[in-house]
């Protein structure tokens, strides 16, 4: 009985953040990728560009029919050639919370590859990932005087894309921890295999100013996926699946405003701030279905916490997302040290400072928003990751006590 409150309770969650009017509306660019005479891939009898174009506009219904709060802008609503810069200015015209470019992969000479991807700007690991990033950059050839307009980027040449080594999108965190999203979506709801979030020097995704992902539906060059896309019920799946990962990323975005609200408020103490008498050395982070792998030790950060049950809830900041192990001295860390990471679903995710004292970790969010305007403050219980807002009561209550 439990579970299905559970069920009930984030269904209406889900529900309630695309029925509630927000002063401001959430606005999601869709960005169906190709068109007009640049069709895209190619299979045997369909063409990348429509099978984009279906699935975007199907996600752009859900979201408008579902969500009054918010907004849908396409890039392209008909068969009709946009390029990649213009794309992203489309994008940032908007002011955008989201942009989502939907594609469909190939692989010449390969009719077996399976599985759908999600991207994020970076720099291509692999030689693979650049071949990705080669074809879907290859588009800007349609565009005339193209040299011009990408400042001589020639999307052929495994040389260009040294421009994204050092490329760092501010808003990666955003970006990864969406994209895995999606991926969770395509293997749960669609049941397509999960080829995983990776990076890659996209162009399109290179000029926009909010995090951004690139959608691979799947492999067009094999017969049985092409079908299946190609279909009115593949592409309506792969749509919601999508459409259920921007719920749950939006929800999360609500959380982290109310959660920067709560640390502009005054600190939960009625009259003052509650005054520490203990020292208490944090709890891990192993949540639930989540392994936690510890990095390098490290000199433990001194907090100061108040003196609580042995389960009492611990508070930390969650400032950064990365699919892959960081140094402590990566550059992406901007110099705070001492961190720590769990991960979760294959993506890392660093925090800073831990403490059972709330307050104490509240009056360190300023000096982590400072280099990371998005962090915000997560709590463990028992190595199990909990609702903050839970756990805030809980501290109250403790410190009542």
């Amino acid at each position: 009985m439990a579970y299905f409150k559970h069920i009930l309770g984030l269904a209406i969650l889900l529900w309630s953040v695309c029925l509630t009017t927000s002063a401001r509306d959430f606005i999601v660019v869709i960005d169906a990728g190709h068109g007009g005479h640049d069709s895209g891939a190619v299979g045997k009898t369909a063409k990348e560009k429509n099978i984009n174009l279906s699935v975007a506009l199907k996600l752009g219904k859900l979201i408008e029919d579902q969500c009054n709060d918010v907004k849908v802008v396409y890039t392209r609503k008909t068969d009709v050639f946009v390029n990649l810069n213009r794309r992203a200015e489309i994008a940032n015209e908007a002011k955008a919370d989201l942009f989502i470019s939907v594609h469909t992969n190939a692989l010449a000479n390969n009719h077996t590859a399976r599985g759908a991807s999600t991207w994020t700007l970076g720099l291509a690991r692999s030689e693979a990932n650049l071949e990705v990033a080669k074809r879907e950059n290859a588009v800007i050839l349609y565009e005339d005087d193209y040299k011009t307009r990408y400042a001589g980027f020639d999307p052929n040449s495994a040389e260009s894309y040294i421009i994204f080594e050092f490329m760092q999108d501010q808003f990666m965190s955003q970006s990864v921890h969406f994209a895995s999203q999606i991926q969770q979506q395509f293997k749960s709801n669609s049941k397509r295999i999960d080829s995983g979030v990776h990076q890659a020097g996209f162009l399109v995704l290179r000029a926009t100013s909010m995090p951004s992902v690139l959608v691979e539906l799947g492999f067009i060059s094999t017969p049985a996926e092409e079908q299946y896309l190609n279909s009115a019920e593949g592409s309506s799946s792969m749509a919601k699946s999508i459409f259920n990962a921007f719920l749950a990323y939006k929800t999360e975005q609500m959380a982290r405003e109310q959660n920067a609200t709560n640390a502009s408020a005054p600190v939960v103490n009625d009259s003052e701030e509650v005054k520490p008498i203990a020292n208490v050395k944090p709890t891990s982070s192993k949540g639930q279905q989540e392994q936690t792998i510890k990095p390098t030790p490290v000199k433990e950060q001194p907090v100061k916490a108040v003196v609580t049950p042995s389960d009492a809830p611990v508070f930390k900041i969650q400032f950064l997302l990365s699919t892959t192990k960081l140094n402590e001295k990566d550059k992406r860390l901007k110099g705070l040290s001492p961190v720590d990471y769990y991960v979760e679903n294959g993506t890392y995710k660093y925090t800073y400072g831990a403490s059972n004292d709330y307050n104490a970790v509240r009056s360190k969010l300023k000096e982590v928003t400072a280099k990371f305007k998005d962090a915000f403050i997560i709590a463990f219980k028992q190595d199990k990751k909990v609702n903050v807002n839970e756990a805030i009561n809980e501290f109250k209550r403790n410190r009542n006590k």
